[in-house]
């Protein structure tokens, strides 16, 4: 199947052959559907906590001993999904049609001066007709204005304040300060990026950083890390066959956002909170979103230490009755319900690898149309069940219990997770031998107008944390502010 050439690029990219080939087998074998047992809801695998127990969980959070905590912020890519109907709309005002008032760009445009980047020199003043609309957008997008098309998100001007203009970058900085900072004001963060725009988040950063560290009284310690290579996958025709590029070279693609499990890796913080670059909001809103941060980091950490101290009991002295205890515990706390053992070693052994795991504690909010991965209960394959956050390409549409399931759901994941990255010796998990290699899923993308099969890995919130122990808590949906479009910058979370 591959020539001298192909193994050479492979090698090149830190990969290997054999990982190659395994890519192909699943493009031909497809991954297989995740079994359901129900949908996550309140009572049932999902926390909801009044406010007296919220303030006890962030209590808990400020008081607990923890090895090093920091920020992962997923933040690479361009924004141009977030600016597709402006694109779309300035090839028509460009072709010399001009767009209806209720398009987006329309929108937009009628409202430019209610947006972060609004700058009276480059736009001017708003007007009804179709010259401002094309200008307003070419502006907006194109080299010669903003370039906002073809920018990370990141560094993107957010939110407006009476003094400043925030990018999204800087909002995740003021967000740190509030809930992430260590007992000596230190503030870390990792944020991942695409090395073509490490310049543009390095000078994004050097200009808030120095007066945010005098305003909140906060050192920041921030590093980029880039998605590697070598996590990449093939991209293959619709025979299944490495797609070629017109040099005859194979095509690579980024894995999506499951790949960033390498890079959690690397971190060496027991505590992480992780949070999408796009889910900010502004100012008004931080008191909210600092305490239910405090809240998911506060639950993670009793969660730790009632599986800690589980675990130094089975290494000191296990026996039946403690059997019983944990496995009621795996079962009420964490939806884990075990097959039958009699046998008391076996049982142990079985008990502490579903005790001595990664932890994440794991926001969920209301479900009113947004898009976002479920929580469910589902039935692993050794006939154990667990909390497992699913996208809908997960579930196989053709089977009634799921689709059940689905129609049953009251939650969704906003992508607001905090993880525990240690066990308890203190040793640092390795997080890619708890990633499901069968959770990934296979999407149709095209590459210069050729239709293309693409291999998505297991997603960093679905099945690269399929082997963890999972807790869901109720989140208030003020907490989930996400930028998908340009125009999300309108809704009240994100003006003064």
């Amino acid at each position: 199947m591959f020539t001298e050439a192909d193994i050479r690029q492979i090698e090149s990219r830190g990969a290997t052959q054999s990982q190659i080939e395994t890519q192909i087998e699943h493009f031909k074998n497809g991954f297989p559907w995740m079994k359901i047992v129900a949908a996550a809801t309140p009572g049932f695998g999902i926390r909801v906590l009044d406010a007296e127990a919220a303030k006890e969980a962030a209590a808990y959070y400020r008081r607990a001993d923890v090895k090093g905590k920091c920020k992962f912020v997923p933040a690479s890519g361009a924004a141009s999904r977030m600016f597709k109907d402006m694109f779309a709309g300035l090839d028509k005002l460009e072709a010399g049609e001009d767009l209806p008032a209720d398009a987006p760009g329309s929108k937009l445009a009628a409202r430019i001066k209610d947006f972060a980047f609004y700058d009276p020199a480059l736009f001017g003043e708003p007007e009804d007709s179709a010259a401002f609309r094309r200008e307003t957008l070419r502006k907006l997008l194109k080299e010669d204005g903003l370039d906002y098309g073809s920018k990370p998100k990141g560094v993107l001007k957010f939110h407006r304040y009476a003094n400043e203009v925030r990018t999204a970058i800087a909002e995740h900085l003021v967000e740190a300060q509030a809930y992430m900072r260590d007992d000596k004001n230190g503030c870390s963060l990792v944020v991942t990026i695409s090395p073509e725009h490490r310049a543009l988040f390095e000078a994004a950063v050097a200009e808030v950083v120095p007066v945010f560290e005098r305003r909140y009284g906060v050192h920041y310690d921030i590093r980029f890390t880039y998605q590697d290579k070598a996590t990449d996958t093939i991209a293959v025709d619709n025979d299944n066959k490495p797609f070629r590029t017109a040099d005859g070279s194979m095509l690579f693609r980024p894995a999506g956002h499951g790949a960033l499990i390498h890079n959690l890796n690397q971190v060496e913080a027991e505590l992480v909170s992780i949070k999408n670059i796009d889910n900010v909001a502004h100012e008004k809103l931080l008191e909210t979103t600092s305490l239910y941060k405090q809240v998911l980091m506060g639950e993670a950490l009793k969660l730790r230490d009632c599986i800690y101290g589980y675990l130094r009991r089975l290494d000191a002295q296990p026996d039946a009755t403690l059997c019983d205890e944990i496995e009621a515990f795996l079962a009420n706390t964490l939806c884990v319900r075990l097959p039958k053992e009699e046998n008391l070693q076996r049982r142990v052994a079985r008990l502490r690898a579903k005790l001595d795991r990664p932890i994440r504690a794991c926001g969920m909010v209301r479900n009113e149309g947004e898009p976002g991965g479920g929580p469910y209960v589902i039935e692993e394959k050794d006939g154990s069940t667990s909390l497992q956050i699913l996208e809908s390409v997960q579930i196989d549409k053709q089977n009634p219990q799921a689709m059940a399931a689905m129609q049953g759901a009251t939650h969704f994941n906003p992508v607001d997770l905090v993880c525990i990255l240690r066990n308890y010796k203190g040793e640092r998990f390795d997080l890619e031998k708890h990633v499901d290699p069968q959770a990934g899923f296979i999407s149709s993308k095209s590459f210069q107008g050729r239709e293309l099969k693409a291999l998505e890995a297991p997603g960093l919130w679905n099945g690269a944390m399929s082997d963890w122990n999972t807790i869901f808590v109720e989140v208030p949906l003020e907490t989930f502010n996400p930028v998908k479009t340009v125009l999300d910058l309108l809704r009240p979370a994100h003006q003064a």
